[in-house]
Order: structure tokens, then sequence, then C-alpha cells
């Protein structure tokens, strides 16, 4: 009889497990769509063996589950999703000062790009149609009509150059604003991963690695916080991950250590900081909307205020030779993008073609010829080359900065998509394989059902006979 409890309790321990392995591929069947998700794999374990007067007799099996999860690939997503979020963040900000200029770019992927004539709303097309409104004043310099066109279009001409400047200043407060938010929301994360450190040392303290699903979390929670700032971990030997940032020299910072957050992120003029330690990004999508803010949306508006002020100067300069008080063009202390404007003296009826009998047309002459003159910094000038090829110069930029970024973005993603597939082979769940193992489970729990069954009744029969024997 011994030998039947003996089979009856091993097969108990094997029902007991195909169910663990039955509610494992249950658990990954449901995961499938699940992106934070690893795969859970059952294994099995024999409990040994003990030896009887029968022989040896096995005492069943277990099963351990485990995660299909690779620590390497786990950090080459996280740095890839950092890259990635780091240029399409440029990309935005890019694309909307490009959309601030009002100027139609002929991209090239090859070297350069071009400021197309097609554009009617840009500042491109506003200084052409300036310096032609003067032209054609030359051309007839006692038409009143010309003149009341000239002051119309040094109108248009301000107010554009105010409104580009105003749309760009715009895009790198958005670019402020946007990174303003993504550290709240880094801030969150870190705490969420701090959090969820607690859980897991809590579940796992007498069972090390069993809080899988914790686990899945927070490396989702981990990832995302990778694609805002980049970041190393490691795990401690009680399961929490130590977050950490660089500073500016490379210097490691630690963010989260254990349950706590260490180090929380700040934002200021620019500067993103860990506590009281300025941190150097190098990636995420905070760096990204910094850098674009500040480097090349910076570069234009810069441009275009020296731009503003080799107009301002140069066309006072041929308008009011001899420096008359009160006969400017431009106002004289406009002499940026944001403030030029036409000098409030100035009205079609005051406007003069030239200095001497009427008919004179020197001064209007003077005026359009600076379109064409061409300019030199070391000469003391605001610009080099002519007014028109600064500014086409200045936008090329612009569109080249995109360009590169977009290639960068294809590129990038095109990285991060392998490195996340060379994961998803290891860690992601095959519906097919998983239904194949289901109905393995299946079968072995049904089998293992009826040996327990088969056992049970012959006790059954063993004991009713022993009663019938004795009485």
């Amino acid at each position: 009889m011994s030998g039947l409890f003996s089979i009856l309790g091993a097969t108990a321990t094997a029902l007991d497990a195909q169910s663990q392995a039955i509610s494992v591929a249950s658990n990954n069947i449901a995961n499938v769509n699940n992106p934070d998700y690893s795969e859970e794999v059952a294994s099995y374990q024999t409990l040994g063996s003990i030896e009887t007067p029968q022989g040896p007799q096995s005492m069943g099996i277990t099963v351990s589950v485990q995660q299909e999860r690779s620590a390497v690939l786990d950090q080459m997503v996280q740095q890839e999703a950092s890259l990635t979020s780091g240029f399409t963040a440029q990309q935005n900000i890019l694309q909307q000062a490009q959309s601030a200029l009002g100027e139609n770019i002929t991209n090239s992927s090859t070297s350069s790009s071009s400021v197309s004539s097609v554009s009617t709303s840009g500042l491109s097309a506003a200084l052409d149609d300036f310096f032609n409104a003067f032209q054609a004043l030359a051309a007839n310099p006692t038409d009143s009509g010309q003149a009341q066109t000239v002051v119309q279009q040094a109108g248009v001409l301000t107010d554009r150059f105010q409104q580009v400047d105003q749309n760009l200043s715009q895009v790198q407060a958005a670019a402020e604003s946007e990174a303003g938010s993504d550290v709240d929301s880094a801030n969150q994360l870190l705490q969420q991963v701090a959090q969820l450190n607690m859980q897991i040392a809590a579940q796992e303290s007498g069972d090390p690695g069993s809080a899988l699903a914790l686990r899945d979390q927070r490396e989702g929670a981990v990832e995302k916080l990778a694609a805002l700032i980049p970041i190393s971990v490691k795990e401690a030997s009680n399961g929490t991950d130590q977050v950490s940032s660089t500073d500016a020299s490379g210097n490691s910072v630690t963010l989260v250590s254990g349950v706590a957050v260490t180090n929380p992120l700040s934002i200021s003029a620019g500067v993103v900081s860990a506590g009281s330690t300025a941190l150097g990004l190098s990636s995420g999508s905070i760096q990204g909307e910094l850098s674009a803010g500040a480097g090349a949306v910076q570069t234009l508006r810069t441009s275009l205020d020296q731009l503003a002020s080799q107009v301002v100067t140069s066309v006072n300069g041929a308008y009011n030779p001899s420096a008359t008080v009160g006969g400017n063009f431009f106002l004289a202390s406009g002499t940026t993008a944001g403030t030029i404007s036409v000098d409030p003296n100035l009205t079609a009826a005051t406007l003069v073609a030239g200095s001497g009998s009427a008919g004179d047309n020197s001064i209007a002459t003077a005026v359009a010829q600076v379109a064409d003159k061409s300019f030199s910094t070391a000469g003391g000038d605001s610009i080099d080359g002519t007014i028109g090829n600064f500014y086409g110069t200045a936008v090329s930029d612009i569109g080249q900065a995109l360009d590169t970024v977009n290639t960068q973005v294809t590129d990038q993603t095109a990285v991060q998509t392998t490195i996340v597939n060379q994961r998803q082979s290891v860690s992601g769940v095959s519906v097919d394989q998983e239904m194949s193992d289901l109905m393995s489970y299946q079968r072995a729990f049904q089998a293992s059902s009826e040996v327990f069954q088969v056992v049970n009744t012959l006790l059954d029969n063993l004991v009713t006979n022993l009663g019938a024997i004795s009485g």
C-alpha cells in the first residue's frame, strides 16, 4: 500500500506542475501584444527519489518559472531608444523652424538646400519686392504711386522680419516647454522605478527572481525613461535597479538607488540638473529639444538679426548719406529682426527719390543698388556677401540641418528596430509555440489525472477488501 501512496503523491505533484505550466502558457498568450512583457518559461525539476522496501520511489516533480530576458539586449534597447528619441525631437523642432520661415526650401539629400523663389509669403520675397520697388521708383522718380508702393513694401518687409523672428521665438519657447514637460515625465518615471524596486524587493525577499510581472513593468518604465535622458541601469543583489546618468565630465550621477529617488531632475535656463549636479545629456528627447532650440534655431535668429542690421545700416546710408537728423528711412535704433521698423517721419509724401531737382533718382538708385552690394564682416559689415545670398545661406543651413537629422532619424530608427527585433526573438511570445506547449501540458495533465484516478481506485478497492477480510 505504501507504494500506491507514493505513486499517488508523485502524481499529485505532476498535476500541480502541469497546472502551473498551463497557467504560464496561458499567461504568455494573453500578453502576446504587451510590449513590456517578456516570455515566461516553465522548467521542470525532479524532487528526487527515496529508497523504500519496494525500491526507489519518485517524490514527483516541481516547476520553476523564468523570464526569457537578456540584460544585454535590454541595455541596447535603452541606448538605441535614447538616440532615436533625441534625433526625433530635433527633427520636430527643426520642422517647426522651417515652417516658421514661410519659405519654400528645396531640400537635397546630397549636398545643400536652397530657397525657392516660388514663395510669396517669406522674407526672401519681401526683400526682393522692397528693392524692386526702389528700382521702379528710380525709373519714375516723380510718380507718387511708386512712392506709395515703396512705403508699403517697406512696411511688409519690416512686418515680415518681425513675424519670422516672433515665430522662431515661439519655436524656441515650445522646445523649452517640451523639455520641461519631459523633465516632469522623467521624474514621474524615476518615482515609478523606485516604487517598483520596493515591491520587487519585498516579493523576492524569500524567492529571488520571482516578481516577473513587476520586473516587466520596471523594464517598461526604464525604457520610457531612456527615451527622455541617457541612463545606465545596474541590478543589485536584492533585485532593485540602480539608475544613473552622467554629468558634463562623464562622471556617474545616481538618480535612483534602491527604493529612493536620490537626485530628482530639474531644468533651468536650458540646463538639466540631477539634484545640484548639471547633467551632460548626449541623447534623449530632452537633449534633442534643447540642442535644436539653442543651436540651429538660435543660429538662424542670430543670422536674421545680422541681416536686419545690415539692411537698416545700408539703406539708411544710401537714403540719408549726409546723416541728416530725422532723414533716415528705417528707425536707426531698430537693428534686429524683432525691432526693425520704418522711421516714423517717413511717408509717401516725405519720401525722396533724389537729392537734386525734380526727377533726380540718385537716392532711389543708390538704395536699389544695396541689393547687389557684396558686404564683408572683415570690413566692419554685419554680413558676408549680398543680402540675398546671406539670407539664402541662412535658410539653406536650417534646411540642411533638417536634411541631416531626417537621415539620422531614418538610420537610427532602422538600428533600433533591428535591436528590438533581436530582443523579440529572445523575449517575445510566439503564439504558435505557446499553443503547441499548451496542448502538450494539457495532455500531460490529463494523463496524470488518469493515473491519479487509477491509483485512487486501487487504494479504494484495497481498503474495501481489507475491511471485508477483517470483518
